[in-house]
């Protein structure tokens, strides 16, 4: 059947046998040949677009399994810290129940212990009265036998007394003793755990809508006039103000790296030793401080769920889950580490003397690039590209991912160059912190442009991010101002 398709209809997108152009395409007035529709084909932008796509989805569709697995070792973090809670509560019970039992028990022998001391004592008494009357019985039996009439008249009116006495004691004394009964009224809350409680407590799950951001790929079949742009002129780029604001803290803050979630959300690395991260909402309200295990240095996202930091002070990095912020990976290295990027699930990281660190995301190293200055700090990454800023020689290195350098670039109007981003178009904006100013550079390195100066509000800026889903970049001063703009 392929030697009747011979004609290719533009207005349809449809390729046509020698049957269907007079009957269904008649009216059309861009059929045209095959072949000359096919002209170029393997070079064509619709052919290179379909393998774009292709890749496009199969990297949607990585980041949704890597996300899916960093939720099941999520549950399984959950399910080891609900268990570790109901262990420690249990033996917080047991060892409270264990207290007050002993309590009870001490009580217990001590009330008994009272008791059975009131009872000696009582029986002391009374064998006290038995001896004494016992001695009366004898002393009445002796003068019964040896004694005068006169003395035994005496002597029983004297002894008459005695007894009588004696007996008077030993009524008052049995007058006032009482029997003891030990009972014990166990607390009605342990009646109850005992009786009525069933269970232990109860697992519940709470779902919600998962944020697995899975974009179309715009596939377009038709093989004629398809022309995607690949590249963008930065004369045609500007930047539309969404919100600026200041980051009031009591202590002082020293911003050195930022980055938008999926949420919105602004995240900001304080390089100070308060050891946090601060959030933000894109409308400037601050929604919390989160504790992180040192002084930060750089942050970037890896996917809607997880992000990686990096520590001025420390020889490790952390990957967290972006919502919970829950330590999900501690990766050691032999180095402290400055900024870092993610490319491909690899990390890569500046770290160690003239070096660039290529890791897995379970901190496997891959890889050590050199490159030629130690005066770099920060690093970025994008498809098969590395850029780094040089703050000591003004310069803005872009490379290979295999580390070979494609170009240099340096201008005048750049002192300083720290935190750099790049765009869908491999565009670079760079931040000069001693110049004051946002510049961006050719995906060439051979042309520039100043996009913001310091009569714009950048004092000392040292960090920005572009998010190349909202085509948005947010940059952020050292002392805290901070700026998210929409890229147009």
């Amino acid at each position: 059947m392929e030697k009747n398709l011979e004609w290719f209809c533009k207005t349809h997108d449809e390729v046509l046998c020698m049957v269907c152009v007079p009957s269904k395409h008649k009216a059309c007035s861009d059929v045209i040949s095959i072949s000359v529709a096919s002209t170029n084909a393997r070079q064509s932008t619709a052919l290179s677009d379909l393998e774009e796509a292709i890749d496009e989805a199969l990297r949607n569709l990585k980041q949704c399994i890597t996300s899916r697995d960093s939720s099941t070792k999520e549950i399984e973090n959950q399910e080891l810290a609900i268990k570790t809670t109901i262990l420690e509560t249990r033996t917080k019970l047991n060892n409270h129940l264990d207290k007050m039992q002993e309590n009870l028990l001490s009580e217990l022998r001590a009330t008994s212990l009272t008791c059975k001391s009131k009872y000696t004592k009582f029986l002391q008494k009374l064998k006290s009265k038995k001896e004494m009357l016992t001695k009366l019985r004898e002393q009445t039996q002796h003068m019964k036998q040896f004694s005068s009439d006169i003395q035994v008249f005496l002597g029983t009116r004297q002894v008459n007394q005695q007894v009588i006495s004696e007996v008077e004691s030993i009524k008052s004394e049995i007058g006032a003793s009482k029997d003891y009964e030990l009972k014990v009224a166990i607390h009605s809350l342990i009646e109850k755990l005992s009786k009525e409680i069933e269970e232990f407590g109860q697992i519940k799950v709470s779902e919600c809508a998962v944020n697995l951001d899975f974009k179309d790929p715009k596939i377009d079949q038709a093989q004629i006039g398809i022309n995607v742009p690949s590249a963008r002129n930065i004369c045609d780029v500007e930047l539309q103000l969404i919100k600026t604001f200041q980051i009031q803290r009591n202590a002082k803050i020293l911003i050195s790296g930022c980055v938008t979630l999926s949420n919105g959300h602004l995240l900001i690395a304080n390089n100070t030793n308060a050891n946090q991260l601060i959030e933000y909402s894109d409308t400037g309200e601050h929604i919390r401080d989160i504790p992180v295990s040192g002084r930060l240095y750089d942050i970037t996202v890896i996917d809607p769920q997880r992000i990686v930091v990096t520590y001025y002070n420390t020889k490790f990095i952390e990957i967290m889950n972006s919502n919970t912020f829950n330590i999900e990976k501690k990766i050691s290295l032999q180095n402290r580490c400055y900024g870092i990027s993610v490319e491909d699930g690899r990390l890569y990281v500046r770290s160690g003397d003239y070096t660039i660190q290529i890791l897995d995301l379970s901190g496997r190293q891959l890889e050590t690039l050199k490159i030629p200055s130690n005066n770099v700090c920060y690093i970025t990454t994008s498809r098969d590209r590395i850029f780094y800023t040089d703050y000591n020689k003004n310069m803005v290195h872009c490379c290979s991912l295999k580390g070979e350098e494609l170009w240099q670039f340096k201008n005048d109007s750049i002192t300083s160059p720290c935190g750099v981003a790049v765009d869908n178009y491999n565009n670079v904006y760079v931040v000069g912190g001693h110049s004051h100013n946002l510049t961006i550079i050719q995906h060439d390195g051979k042309d520039s442009k100043t996009l913001l100066t310091e009569s714009d509000g950048l004092e000392r800026p040292t960090s920005l991010y572009y998010d190349k889903e909202k085509r948005t970049l947010l940059i952020c001063n050292f002392r805290g101002k901070v700026a998210l703009y929409k890229v147009v």
